[in-house]
């Protein structure tokens, strides 16, 4: 049995969380892709609460919730540290996570076909409202959230805007226009432009091609 192994969705911005910590850790781990409409029973086994993805398993034993296992690892694994040791640095990386992670029930209508021009661009104004926030607020001075490397803030809130930027080219749509959000326009390009990041995005047009599937698949069901 390997000692670490990570349970994920390859197209899941959550799971990418997951693989860039591990990546940029120089981490070696097993990865497990699970099938969204058919869960592996190792799955509902580890995160039997939410049955989700991402699971990291460490010594058999699960952790569950991107974020809390970004931190997880960060701990068990100090080298290139992603989490500030300063206590209040800490305090508003974490912040910053939380709003991220605030971000998605905004951005998840997007994901869907939305016939109404009404709706369609009221989804769009409610992530335009939090874009703002983060172009305006969230130490827009710097290169990353840290300073000149990457660390967790940048992860939780690269794979959102990944993921956002997937879904206006899904949906022809335009979202984060650099005009609008200039600070975060120019710290995604930092993010999605250096290497580790760069090397583990998954490839856009399969990107695509595998949402529209799992969308399909989505209504099939509902």
């Amino acid at each position: 049995m390997a000692e670490l192994k990570l349970h994920g969705f390859w197209y899941s911005p959550l799971t990418l969380r997951v693989i860039l910590t591990l990546k940029l850790k120089g981490i070696t781990y097993e990865y497990i892709e699970e099938d969204r409409f058919n869960k592996s029973p190792q799955l509902l086994e580890y995160n039997p609460v939410h049955k989700l993805t991402p699971v990291l398993v460490h010594h058999g034993k699960s952790i569950c919730e991107s974020m809390i296992i970004v931190e997880y690892i960060d701990e068990v694994w100090p080298q290139n540290p992603l989490v500030p040791h300063d206590s209040y640095d800490r305090a508003q990386a974490r912040f910053w996570v939380a709003y991220a992670d605030q971000m998605i029930p905004a951005v998840k209508p997007l994901f869907h076909i939305i016939s109404d021009d009404e709706v369609r661009e009221k989804a769009i104004e409610r992530v335009q409202e939090h874009l703002k926030v983060i172009d305006n607020q969230c130490l827009i001075d710097q290169k990353f959230f840290n300073g000149d490397h990457i660390n967790f803030v940048d992860i939780a809130l690269g794979s959102v805007i990944q993921f956002l930027v997937t879904i206006e080219d899904l949906n022809q749509l335009k979202v984060m226009e650099a005009h609008k959000f200039p600070h975060l326009y120019s710290r995604f390009s930092n993010f999605k432009d250096s290497p580790i990041v760069k090397e583990n995005i998954p490839n856009s047009e399969k990107l695509i091609a595998c949402i529209k599937l799992v969308r399909e698949k989505m209504y099939a069901h509902s």
